[in-house]
């Protein structure tokens, strides 16, 4: 069972668990059938099982108002910018 919460994006979570896979399963891709590819991926899925932890998220909404207040300051000195550069 795969636990969808309400309160998150689980699509950043899924590619969060999909990059963990790809780095620690499925490269190097020298698989020489797909009863290989599926005994590593068993074998992977009962020891990450095993050891889940919940991802921490360290973005919060206070890093969130910082970056939007940083890149309206950055919009706003790149239009002063071009607002005083002489046509040529």
């Amino acid at each position: 069972m795969i636990h969808t919460p309400v309160h998150a994006s689980w699509l950043n979570q899924i590619e969060i668990f999909f990059s963990i896979v790809q780095r620690k399963v499925v490269s190097p891709n020298d698989f020489t059938d797909l009863d290989e590819i599926r005994t590593r991926l068993r074998a992977f899925e009962d020891r990450y099982n095993a050891t889940a932890q919940p991802f921490q998220w360290r973005f919060t909404t206070s890093d969130l108002d910082d970056l939007l207040a940083r890149l309206d300051r950055h919009t706003a000195d790149h239009q002063e910018e071009s607002s005083t550069a002489p046509a040529v």
